[in-house]
């Protein structure tokens, strides 16, 4: 087993002397300097050098090949049929020159030497034994014939020799590589791919770059012209998991069916319970299932039918039910629950396309509006649309809402009672203006001094807008002016709750306020009827030039009648700014009185002359009470 010295020439120095003592199985190789040829002295002996003669090489040990080992030898001689070596007419050894020979182990297991001009390429080296599920990738770098499998091997062919076993190597086959077998395990495959033109273990014919599975459990050795791609598992399927999955190319699937390139369609589990992807198939997403309890509904478009997608179309699904959305199908709105209707509820539908109405035994045409009121449960078909879900608004005997026809566009109140639109009714918006809301949220009583012209200057003037009844709360003492369209007025007395028409608006009064008193200072929706009063400052003049500033504070009230009619009712609003008219009508007849009197009288006699002024005399020449 000890591999021979180094091929490269030496000198024995140790025998440096003509005497060469060769021990058992060593050699040497002699030089004769007159012939030049080279000759094997083999052990054991005991040689004299001649002067001639030079030692090249040794002694050296022979080679030892043992049991289940080789060594390559490079240039090896050339041997007859008997196994003796063949030499030249000058007694060289002939060689066959960039040759190599791969030399095993005798059945005497008796060394050997190497003869001039042989080189040891390879020492001895144990034989490559190859495991079960391996092999060793061959290839041929000569033509020759392999004996084993009884076929002609071409330079560059590749082959595999397969495990267990022991190769041999041979001086025409290179070893490529070794490879091991892939465990294909259970749920999965091994994708493969041919390198050239072959014909796998199964025995079909596989083109150049053409893929395949190959799904049987155990270990899987590839061929020479064979490369693993991949190792796919198996997706698991199960009642909540499926695969969508489209079409590389047109084939035949695991199923049985034709598929056409581009083809998307479905995989469950009662397809199978595990599904491998083929080569020409493409995994486009996992499916979740969808899951309706018995108060959801969905609808979904595009639905497929017989494998083919119904575009346009729809189709509804009513629970209790569990599916898979098909490739190309799609929900319209998602899972939608019943809608499940109260005593006071209802919805307003519309038709989209022609059907007959089998609940209300009728044909409904597109663009059709009707109402399904509770209690009830309601899912809508295909050609249904809801427009919106309604609830009976509760009203209160002071409560109103405005109402529209949306077919005739008149408008109407509802007050104190409950009440639901119907499909043809909708909620009006009245328009209130800002000053007007600001009024309403004003005591008439308690803040009839107060100035509202800078207020209503610094506040927005947008208008405000209300589907309630706008109402105002009318006291004893005070009444509203309503103007209706068209220009109908309608005065309430109070104490009243005032609801508002749909085309009625409050009259605005602007009267006079401050002292002295100016014009537009005081807005309100309110005239108070009195008794009340009010204070004026006012400049006199008498007779001899004596200018004064005089403060008037006066009893008024409106001597009407909450029971009498409208056209007595209807003065009331003809004079816009009252105060404003009686301040200057008292002013005007006290100044009257004071410009013919002089200043001494007038200092003695003021509230006299001043009653009697504005109140006037009557037959006994006393003053009046009261100044109409």
């Amino acid at each position: 087993m000890n591999p021979s010295t180094s091929t490269t020439t030496t000198n024995a120095k140790s025998n440096a002397g003509p005497v060469y003592r060769i021990p058992p199985y060593h050699y040497i190789h002699v030089l004769d300097q007159n012939t030049n040829v080279t000759r094997l002295e083999i052990g054991p002996k005991t040689f004299i050098k001649q002067d001639n003669e030079t030692v090249t090489i040794g002694p050296e040990k022979m080679i030892t090949v043992p049991p289940r080992h080789y060594c390559v030898v490079e240039s090896p001689v050339v041997r007859n049929e008997a196994g003796e070596v063949v030499f030249d007419k000058n007694g060289q050894a002939k060689l066959i020159h960039a040759d190599l020979d791969i030399r095993l182990a005798r059945a005497d297991q008796a060394p050997f030497p190497l003869y001039p001009g042989e080189v040891l390429r390879q020492p001895v080296t144990p034989l490559k034994v190859v495991p079960a599920n391996s092999a060793l990738r061959l290839k041929a770098v000569l033509d020759f014939d392999d004996e084993t499998t009884k076929e002609q091997r071409r330079a560059g062919d590749e082959w595999l020799f397969e495990g267990p076993a022991t190769y041999i190597p041979r001086k025409e086959v290179s070893v490529e590589e070794q490879i091991r077998a892939t465990v294909i395990g259970s749920n999965q495959a091994i994708r493969l791919c041919a390198k050239k033109e072959i014909i796998d273990r199964a025995g079909q014919r596989r083109v150049t770059g053409e893929e395949w599975l190959v799904k049987k459990t155990g270990a899987y050795l590839p061929l020479a012209y064979e490369s693993v791609v991949s190792v796919d598992n198996a997706h698991v399927l199960t009642d909540k998991k499926a695969l969508h999955i489209r079409a590389l190319k047109t084939f035949v699937d695991d199923f049985g069916k034709n598929r056409m390139n581009g083809e998307e369609w479905l995989v469950t589990y009662i397809d199978t319970e595990t599904h491998i992807l083929s080569v020409y198939e493409q995994l486009v997403a996992v499916v979740d299932v969808i899951t309706l309890n018995s108060r959801q509904y969905c609808v979904i478009l595009d639905p497929v039918a017989d494998g083919k997608p119904q575009l346009g179309r729809k189709k509804l699904v009513v629970g209790e039910k569990s599916f898979f959305l098909q490739p190309g199908e799609k929900l319209e709105n998602g899972i939608q629950d019943v809608y499940i209707l109260g005593e006071d509820e209802g919805v307003i539908l519309k038709c989209i396309e022609t059907f007959d109405d089998q609940q209300a035994g009728t044909a409904r045409n597109p663009g059709d509006r009707w109402m399904i009121r509770g209690p009830t449960e309601y899912i809508p078909p295909t050609q249904v649309e809801v427009v919106t879900r309604r609830k009976a608004l509760p009203l209160d005997e002071n409560e109103g809402i405005y109402v529209r026809d949306i077919k005739t566009g008149r408008v109407r109140a509802v007050v104190g009672e409950t009440y639901m639109l119907t499909q043809d009714e909708e909620l009006w918006q009245k328009e209130l203006p800002k000053q007007v809301e600001d009024l309403l949220s004003r005591d008439p009583l308690a803040e009839r001094n107060v100035p509202t012209r800078n207020q209503g200057s610094d506040k927005s003037q947008q208008n405000t807008t209300t589907s309630q009844a706008s109402g105002s709360k009318t006291s004893k003492r005070d009444k509203s002016k309503l103007v209706t369209y068209p220009k109908k007025a309608r005065i309430i007395f109070g104490p009243e709750l005032v609801m508002l028409g749909p085309d009625e608006q409050f009259t605005l009064l602007s009267l006079s306020g401050t002292v002295p008193k100016k014009p537009n200072q005081i807005q309100t929706l309110c005239l108070l009827l009195g008794p009340d009063f009010f204070t004026d400052v006012i400049v006199i003049e008498t007779a001899d030039h004596a200018r004064l500033s005089l403060q008037l504070s006066y009893n008024w009230h409106f001597a009407v009648n909450a029971g009498c009619d409208e056209k007595e009712a209807a003065k009331l609003f003809s004079v816009p700014d009252f105060v404003g008219d009686a301040a200057k009508a008292i002013a005007s007849r006290v100044r009257g009185i004071v410009a013919g009197t002089q200043f001494d009288d007038f200092h003695k006699s003021s509230a006299e002359i001043i009653r009697a002024a504005v109140f006037g005399l009557d037959a006994e020449k006393r003053p009046r009470e009261q100044f109409r």
